[in-house]
């Protein structure tokens, strides 16, 4: 079933990477322009998107983590290894540059809306721990 927080983050997603191909052809948007008025707010940017995307994924995956040293979020993990993989690709798109300071933006956002994302699981589980029991 198609829930309505998987549509949510397949349209976030979708948005993203409209975004990112404008950016990769020089192409113009007029929140091209909004941001760059904004004192740092391409960095804004980059810590939202990619932290509202982290939180949307880890939520219509339903919190599911896998474990490698400490346990992840699914969710995160799959943003993070897209973020690297896009921000890397950008020394090679001649209208793009790699810039650490995005990267870095990028993983703020990631690493808040994760802590976000735990804290809804959090509380979750208590509602589920405080229910009680039908006989």
């Amino acid at each position: 079933m198609f829930t309505l927080t998987r549509l949510l983050a397949t349209g976030f997603f979708a948005f993203i990477l409209w975004v990112i191909y404008l950016a990769n052809t020089g192409k113009s948007a007029f929140f091209f322009d909004v941001i760059h008025s904004i004192p740092y707010g391409d960095k804004l940017g980059h810590f939202v998107l990619f932290g509202v995307l982290t939180l949307l994924i880890n939520l219509a995956l339903n919190l599911k983590r896998v474990r490698l040293l400490v346990p992840i979020y699914i969710g995160t993990l799959l943003v993070t290894v897209f973020v690297v993989a896009e921000e890397v690709s950008q020394a090679f798109i001649p209208t793009r540059t790699f810039d650490y300071g995005d990267l870095m933006a990028d993983a703020l956002g990631i690493g808040a809306f994760t802590l976000l994302t735990y804290l809804i699981g959090w509380v979750k589980t208590r509602k589920v721990a405080e229910q009680p029991e039908l006989n």
